[in-house]
């Protein structure tokens, strides 16, 4: 009940809100019924396609980008308002301010969206007998991005020195979703480690997509450790409670050896940093649009970059696609390549 109210005032805040205060700018002030009907209305497209898990093109356009356009249209409208309150700016000049600040803004985000950087990352210890290199990456979202979308990434990816490839959940999203879609995948021509995050589970037919991975290379790890290359490699599934993660993560590590910690998210990282080296996260997308990511990080502490506690570390990456709404805004895509160093 709680999250359907939540659902409600968003959908207000960030469909509606922003629209009916320029509505009365410009002096066509909304009445109260209209107001509730354009809520409901919006607030049932966005249930419907969250709970039906409905491959409708127009309704996922409808409710990720009206969701990126929203936040960033209610974040600008936030301060104009205060504006008006003072009476600083008269109203129908705070319409043109408005869409003076957010059309370039939506449009630097978009361009942003589609950009790819490289973090190189190095890190040491002496339980490390032989320099490795690889990537890692998490969010990439293939269903509610387009397939193309991996043609960069992966060309990126070869282009860098590395021994495997580690991918942090979220891979794929969106019933639309066919395994034909990580094609692209089989032109890495090194060994591929996966775990799964949240948005595996709202896809029709999971299991099916899971099991099916494998006929492009990828092997997940689904609450196990493997020796590899000298690492202790622990991945844990999403599905599975936190003190569910924290548990079979103690059982699995091993002192002798180098243990590369894999999970969606970073929530349980205070509670086995003493057990694991090197712990690798995503989920967070680091807010993705400004200044959302001083909610996220409410929920997330760790929600971007490089943490350390004593001698062992953890890594938040903001992803490699956006969720959602193409637009990003205070935060990049990006392809982790980390060394570890004796």
């Amino acid at each position: 009940m709680i999250s359907l109210i939540v659902l409600y005032v968003v959908s207000y805040l960030i469909f509606i809100f922003p629209f009916d205060v320029l509505s009365s700018w410009l002096g066509k002030p909304t009445s109260l019924s209209e107001v509730l009907i354009c809520t409901t209305i919006v607030f049932a497209l966005c249930l419907y396609y969250f709970r039906s898990k409905s491959t409708n093109k127009i309704i996922k356009f409808f409710v990720y980008e009206g969701f990126g356009i929203g936040t960033v249209s209610f974040f600008i409208i936030l301060p104009l308002c205060i504006f008006n309150y003072f009476k600083i700016i008269i109203e129908y000049q705070l319409v043109i301010l408005f869409f003076f600040i957010q059309i370039p803004v939506i449009f630097y985000g978009y361009i942003n969206s589609k950009n790819l950087k490289i973090k190189k990352l190095s890190i040491e210890s002496t339980l490390i007998k032989k320099n490795i290199k690889f990537i890692f990456i998490s969010d990439v979202h293939i269903g509610s991005n387009h397939p193309s979308s991996l043609t960069k990434l992966v060309s990126k990816i070869n282009l860098q020195d590395f021994n495997f490839l580690i991918i942090g959940g979220d891979l794929i999203d969106s019933s639309a979703f066919q395994i034909e879609d990580l094609y692209e995948l089989k032109k890495i021509d090194k060994p591929i480690f996966f775990v799964t995050g949240n948005h595996e589970y709202y896809i029709q037919n999971y299991q099916k997509h899971l099991q099916d991975l494998k006929t492009v290379g990828i092997r997940t790890l689904n609450n196990e450790s493997i020796k590899f290359q000298g690492l202790n490699l622990i991945g844990l599934s999403d599905d599975i409670t936190n003190k569910s993660k924290i548990d079979r993560v103690k059982k699995l590590s091993q002192n002798d050896l180098f243990n590369l910690l894999i999970v969606h998210k970073p929530s349980i990282w205070k509670k086995v940093s003493n057990n694991v080296n090197l712990m690798l996260s995503g989920h967070t997308h680091n807010g993705q649009i400004f200044p959302f990511n001083l909610i996220v990080k409410l929920k997330f502490p760790e929600i971007y970059g490089l943490y350390k506690n004593i001698n062992n570390f953890l890594y938040v990456s903001s992803g490699a696609a956006t969720w959602g709404p193409k637009i990003r805004i205070g935060s990049n895509n990006e392809i982790i390549h980390i060394e570890l160093k004796n």
